[in-house]
């Protein structure tokens, strides 16, 4: 019985995740996809250093004409905010990418110091 519960129990863990939902957890707070910055700063305090760039992306939009369909493509500019907290050395260093003020990642660094 031990060993069923021990197989099920790790087939669990073993199962791929159904989305790659952007998580991060500060204190007992949790902030995750699409929370704002300033949620991030209120749950998590201000990060160890602030990056951010700008990035050029082509948008294509297709309109329906009465003769002919005709596409467009315009550039659009994303904003992208890298913050990056050190919880200590026990845990892992969490890089939080912001795409236009809103949270879409969550990446592991190294261990803290």
């Amino acid at each position: 019985m031990r060993a069923l519960l021990a197989a099920l129990t790790l087939s669990f863990f073993l199962l791929p995740s159904s989305s790659d939902a952007a998580t991060l957890r500060c204190g007992n707070a949790l902030v995750s996809d699409d929370a704002s910055k300033a949620d991030v700063l209120i749950k998590c305090g201000e990060p160890m250093s602030k990056d951010s760039h700008t990035e050029s992306v082509g948008e294509k939009t297709r309109q329906k004409g009465e003769e002919v369909d005709t596409t467009q493509e315009r550039v659009v500019y994303k904003t992208i905010e890298e913050w990056t907290y050190n919880f200590g050395p026990r845990q892992f260093i969490q890089v939080v990418v912001f795409e236009n003020g809103r949270l879409v990642d969550v990446r592991s660094a190294g261990y803290g110091r």
